[in-house]
């Protein structure tokens, strides 16, 4: 607020206002229980009021224009508070800890590659079996081949993928070291 806002204020307005302040305490304190908390909500109403006054029709219940104010102030900070998680040990905060996305974007990246130096009848297999969730005997007709080969082709990919990918077991999948540190998330398998 300018001081040109306090000046150009109604006295009559700001007189009222004044008035109303113990009321509105009252109210907020039975509303909030803590001494605190109601000052930082008749606070909160009196800028509210202060800065719509031009709507407030002089000569109508001032009183009752600041209780709906401060009422109104009160449910939002309520329905606010619900949406909000009280975390102060920091337990629930470590659990949204995430890995990087462009760790994820990278590894993503550099599987395509290998994918794509797999020989057609490799990748075609362990697409069908790995990415689009068909079983050996599925991806055997739609290869048309026996069980046992499509068996063996995506048995081979996943190890020439290894080898590309430089994996060498389960702790090479996921986060790093670094990030599951973060994360509180390690592999496991």
């Amino acid at each position: 607020m300018t001081a040109e806002t306090l000046v150009s204020a109604d006295p009559s307005f700001k007189s009222e206002l004044l008035q109303n302040l113990s009321n509105l305490r009252a109210f907020a304190l039975s509303l909030v229980g803590r001494a605190d908390r109601a000052d930082d909500l008749v606070q909160e109403t009196i800028m509210k009021a202060w800065s719509k006054q031009e709507s407030f029709e002089m000569g109508t219940n001032m009183r009752a224009w600041l209780f709906t104010i401060l009422r109104n102030e009160y449910y939002s900070r309520m329905r606010k508070a619900g949406r909000e998680v009280s975390d102060t040990d920091g337990e629930y905060t470590h659990t949204l800890a995430v890995h990087a996305p462009q760790e994820g974007s990278m590894d993503m990246q550099d599987f395509q590659k290998a994918l794509e130096e797999l020989p057609d009848d490799q990748r075609e297999a362990i697409i069908l079996i790995g990415a689009s969730g068909f079983s050996y005997e599925e991806a055997a007709e739609i290869c048309g081949c026996a069980v046992g080969t499509i068996k063996s082709r995506v048995s081979r990919a996943r190890l020439r993928l290894q080898e590309l990918l430089g994996v060498s077991g389960h702790a090479d999948y996921g986060p790093d070291g670094n990030s599951a540190a973060v994360t509180g998330r390690a592999f496991s398998a």
